[in-house]
């Protein structure tokens, strides 16, 4: 993901909970693990090592479906793209 990519993205994605263990990886480290994962269609344990833990991965993945983080970027992509198109935003 590049950094104009994330630019628009990074205010969609929640930060850390205060409390509890601190996060190692970063929003950003986790949100393109996903997009890894899922452009990749492959088993969960074959992410590579570079990238955070599988079983992280996962949490989160599943944890921003339940919140409804996912739909919102979703939506924010799409009216992105509308206005670059010139589209009227619906």
């Amino acid at each position: 993901m590049t950094d104009a990519q994330w630019e628009l993205l990074a205010p969609l994605i929640p930060d850390a909970q205060a409390g509890g263990r601190p996060r190692k990886a970063t929003s950003h480290e986790l949100v393109n693990a996903i997009l890894y994962f899922l452009r990749a269609g492959m088993a969960w344990r074959l992410l590579p090592n570079d990238l955070p833990p599988w079983q992280t991965v996962y949490y989160y993945l599943r944890r921003w479906q339940r919140e409804g983080v996912w739909e919102r970027v979703h939506h924010t992509l799409v009216m992105a793209d509308r206005e670059r198109c010139g589209r009227p935003q619906h």
